[in-house]
């Protein structure tokens, strides 16, 4: 990272009707009964829609209800697999597109730097941190970078590939012309808006992810993967 919700009542053995409350006053007056019956189903039908909407609003929403990585991300990411499921939930966003920044910034290496200052697993600037925080501790790495891409997503509105710019060229970017853009922000929204795009569809390859690891990631995922201890 650069810069980085009818009553009815007794009165002795005699049931009398209270006229005045919703359609059970209709008891005795078959028409007024099917129109209270109407007025219910037209307000179940409408409650359906209403739930149906807002699952379709969940489903789009930019969050992952089942909580899981896509199977694409390499080897070292799935290794925090379980971390990135609850930091990600923790901060209301898809966990795919934490571990699609992860990818990115440090294919999963904790101890990961940039000539930049940035560190660890999010590659987080050292101004996001508390003075007695260690930028390298994978939790607090998360809080702080994740922190950062909740906001990102927030004024971008939702759009994927312009927080994924926000994250690396400072959430300015988003509302600036592209033209006014870093090259890297331009490459970084480029392979970021791809990967995510696949791992979206829970797709099992990414060809933009392949590109990505030809052009230098794969180096960095060595680093990693040499880091972690996984097997070659």
């Amino acid at each position: 990272m650069t810069h980085s919700r009818s009553e009815q009542f007794y009165n002795g053995n005699t049931r009398q009707t209270d006229h005045s409350n919703g359609c059970l006053s209709g008891l005795f007056l078959p028409p007024l009964v099917v129109l209270c019956f109407g007025i219910m189903l037209g307000f179940l039908v409408s409650n359906l829609k209403i739930n149906d909407a807002q699952g379709q609003a969940l489903a789009t929403s930019g969050v992952n209800s089942n909580a899981m990585i896509a199977p694409l991300f390499t080897p070292e990411i799935q290794y925090w697999a379980t971390d990135i499921q609850r930091w990600s939930t923790a901060h209301g966003i898809d966990p795919n597109i934490a571990a699609t920044v992860m990818q990115i910034e440090s294919c999963g290496n904790p101890d990961a730097h940039s000539s930049a200052g940035a560190s660890g697993l999010f590659q987080v600037m050292p101004f996001h941190f508390l003075a007695d925080e260690n930028a390298f501790d994978p939790e607090t790495n998360a809080l702080r970078g994740l922190n950062y891409l909740e906001n990102s997503l927030k004024s971008s509105r939702g759009d994927a590939r312009l927080a994924l710019a926000g994250y690396n060229g400072g959430i300015g970017v988003i509302d600036r012309s592209e033209s006014t853009w870093a090259a890297e922000t331009i490459r970084y929204a480029y392979w970021g808006s791809g990967i995510y795009a696949d791992a979206a569809q829970n797709a099992s390859t990414s060809a933009r992810l392949n590109e990505w690891l030809a052009n230098g990631g794969a180096s960095l995922c060595k680093r990693a993967r040499d880091r972690l201890g996984l097997s070659q």
